[in-house]
């Protein structure tokens, strides 16, 4: 298997499993805990998972103090991201705010452009338009109607934008010549750290009141945080941040299809379009060059007549 298929596999793992967080965190959220709580254990459960891979595949924990205010940052930027896509959770629907966080791709591609000089190809305007409006076709808007929060939008906003500065900065900065699985520890290590300050400032530590909801935590701490942030992390140094991003249109895909066999909702046909608007892009994205090349074969089959 190639670099490539590696990065494009692994992203596809890490925007699916990143779309998980609904399905374990609501039962959190309705026995009364908070997103602090919720997320301080999620990270707390997640290291010593990333620790043990580091263990078995013989790596070392060492890591350059010339690196380690990056990792901070990094840390605190995921940390950040999580933080306040579980807070609109309070504002609007979980699906809404998923839906919503794929601007993520976009900030990337223009964070891209503006700070590191990327070409935006006509391909990934493409690819970018078709993820949004597959996107588009599965937002619902709610069964009653109401006008979103723009509080829940700006914090959904807030956690696309945190969320890509770490996508764009672990591929561009010192990072990159890190072995992935030690990233990924320490960018958790420090990120729990803004959990811990919250915690103390605040209201304190809540805790499950049913035994079986500590299940829910350790599904979030491996799923949705060590698999999904390992496998971005992953993906980001095989295909880059772009198109890394672009794969994360498969994170409401898995919103959806866990909405219809979990929980039983409706599957209409704007919603089957806007699964099949998503797959095209992914797959164009997936296709890449070869595409690009098959468009300029076929363009030079039609030169342009000049008078």
């Amino acid at each position: 298997m190639n670099d490539k298929i590696k990065g494009f596999a692994l992203g596809a793992i890490a925007a699916a499993t990143y779309g998980m967080n609904p399905l374990f965190t609501l039962p959190l959220y309705s026995d009364g805990m908070d997103p602090d709580s919720v997320l301080f254990f999620r990270y707390l459960f997640a290291i010593p998972m990333l620790a043990a891979m580091i263990l078995v595949r013989g790596r070392s924990f060492k890591v350059s103090c010339r690196d380690i205010p990056m990792l901070i940052f990094m840390g605190l930027m995921v940390a950040a991201s999580s933080l306040t896509l579980f807070v609109s959770y309070n504002y609007m629907d979980a699906g809404i705010a998923s839906t919503m966080l794929f601007v993520y791709p976009i900030l990337v591609a223009l964070i891209m452009v503006l700070f590191f000089h990327e070409k935006l190809s006509v391909l990934t305007i493409i690819c970018i338009a078709l993820a949004i409006g597959g996107i588009a076709m599965l937002y619902h808007g709610g069964e009653s109607g109401v006008t979103l929060s723009l509080t829940g939008t700006l914090i959904v906003f807030l956690s696309a934008l945190t969320y890509a500065t770490y996508i764009v900065g672990v591929n561009h900065s010192s990072l990159k010549n890190i072995a992935t699985l030690s990233v990924t520890f320490y960018v958790l290590l420090f990120g729990v750290s803004l959990f811990v300050a919250r915690i103390l400032m605040g209201d304190g530590l809540s805790l499950p009141s049913k035994w079986y909801l500590w299940g829910n935590l350790i599904a979030l701490a491996l799923f949705p945080t060590a698999i999904s942030f390992l496998c971005t992390t992953s993906a980001i140094k095989y295909i880059g941040s772009t198109p890394t991003a672009i794969l994360g249109a498969l994170e409401p895909v898995t919103a959806v299809v866990i909405g219809v066999t979990v929980f039983g909702e409706a599957f209409s046909l704007r919603e089957g379009v806007g699964l099949v608007l998503i797959i095209v892009a992914v797959t164009l994205v997936i296709a890449g060059g070869n595409i690009t090349h098959v468009l300029l074969r076929f363009r030079k089959l039609f030169p342009r007549i000049r008078h």
